[in-house]
């Protein structure tokens, strides 16, 4: 598909990737009246046709291409990697290469928080919206989640944008001035993209250097380090709190989310389940803090928000054992948190692209509590030589064939733990798509 007539414009676009990001950015583009081309090295890019409605003349360039020579700026999506040919080509020609994000902040009337990290931003990123929302504030989400950021701006100007940003939208921003940053942890992740860990770990940091206020985790000394110079900073952990800052404190054997010394709500009384999410609900909470929501209102919303699909989702309880769904923990780091927020005995049911990352410490999780381990995916053979050690490994098919011997090796009281620890695209559309396929083979043990 390529456009009648090329625009002579010195300030037109060049939007790199089809997918999601891309046509939230060709809408953008097209709503201001910019010019662009669209590249995409997919012969049938999905997100082809909707191009077509949103831009019926769009100069689209399909397959292996060249950098054209009458582009001032690259608009690239996340999921390209930064050693991509026409990447190196406008680096060595001083072109600007930017996300979505960088345009986002660059055009946002109405403050916003940015919220990142290894694991739980899904969840914060959708605690704290419900939070604004339950203290009345006007509140907008996306990013990394759901509706892209760029989509948020053809919408009524809320008081409060709240955005999910992944290492790669961060990588390419250059400057975010975010009313809030969250850092929640870091562990190593998305290998096969960023060039090693250390880069994938000033990605994540970055997310504080122009911000106004921040939340940090305050066992990550590197996050403390990174947000020093920020006025307005609030820890967040799983130890006793400081004044002024969040955490957990006993009381009569009951755990309770705290600030300082005071008690806000026992951790049993939280709809989401553990220990992570325990950490979620805290930074949640410093978050709110920050942005000046009254705490009634956010921990309303803690005892009634029961966490999002495929994440530590209960699926079923069958002849005395657990199901659960955790598909989203898709990498190491994720899959540990989740096995260590069960108690008791676990078949884990896990595998699928590891995208580079090393498996030892889940062995270290699994040690004293794992029943067996059900494999599946690209690097089940990896992750089984991980784990090895702990206790005897087995291999299945697909998800229906995992689920029936993980019923199988199960004992009563035992849970039956969907935490892959891998990316799922090896057998999946996404990771919604594997847990769907979970949640469907135990439901076919129900009948």
């Amino acid at each position: 598909m390529k456009a009648a007539t090329k625009s002579k414009s010195k300030n037109k676009d060049l939007v790199l990737g089809l997918g999601i990001t891309g046509l939230s950015v060709a809408r953008f583009l097209r709503r201001n009246d910019r010019d662009a081309t669209f590249i995409d090295s997919r012969d049938e890019p999905p997100g082809i046709n909707e191009l077509n409605d949103v831009w019926p003349d769009a100069d689209v360039i399909l397959g292996k291409a060249k950098l054209p020579g009458d582009v001032s700026r690259i608009i690239v999506s996340p999921g390209i990697a930064d050693n991509h040919e026409l990447l190196k080509a406008a680096r060595k020609k001083k072109l600007e290469v930017v996300s979505d994000i960088e345009i986002f902040a660059r055009e946002a009337v109405a403050p916003f928080v940015a919220i990142t990290g290894s694991n739980g931003k899904s969840t914060v990123t959708t605690l704290l919206y419900h939070m604004c929302r339950a203290d009345g504030r006007k509140v907008l989400a996306g990013g990394n989640l759901g509706e892209p950021a760029l989509d948020l701006l053809n919408e009524d100007t809320p008081d409060i944008y709240v955005l999910e940003l992944s290492s790669f939208q961060l990588q390419r921003t250059q400057a975010l001035p975010a009313e809030v940053a969250v850092l929640l942890n870091v562990s190593a992740d998305h290998l096969d993209w960023h060039t090693d860990e250390a880069e994938y770990r000033r990605s994540k940091y970055r997310v504080y250097r122009e911000a106004r206020a921040a939340v940090v985790n305050r066992a990550d000394d590197d996050a403390v380090e990174s947000s020093k110079d920020i006025k307005k900073v609030i820890s967040f952990g799983l130890d006793v709190p400081a004044e002024g800052q969040f955490g957990i404190r006993q009381d009569d054997g009951i755990d309770y989310l705290a600030r300082g010394e005071a008690l806000l709500i026992a951790t049993t009384d939280l709809a989401v389940v553990g220990l992570h999410n325990q950490a979620n609900a805290l930074a949640a909470l410093a978050a709110g803090e920050l942005l000046g929501l009254k705490m009634p209102a956010m921990l309303q919303v803690l005892s009634e928000f029961p966490g999002l699909s495929h994440r530590m989702q209960f699926v079923a309880r069958k002849g005395a054992v657990d199901y659960i769904n955790d598909s989203k923990a898709t990498n190491v780091a994720a899959a540990v948190a989740s096995i260590n927020s069960i108690t008791g005995n676990l078949v884990l049911v896990a595998g699928g692209d590891g995208k580079g990352g090393d498996f030892t410490d889940l062995a270290t999780a699994l040690e004293g509590k794992l029943r067996a381990a059900v494999l599946i995916g690209k690097d089940a053979e990896k992750i089984a030589r991980a784990i090895d050690t702990v206790l005897p490994v087995y291999f299945a098919r697909d998800m229906d064939d995992a689920v029936e011997q993980a019923a199988a090796y199960a004992e009563s009281d035992d849970t039956v733990l969907l935490a892959p620890a891998c990316a799922s695209l090896d057998q999946y559309e996404n990771y919604g798509a594997r847990g769907d396929a979970f949640c469907a083979a135990v439901e076919a043990l129900l009948r």
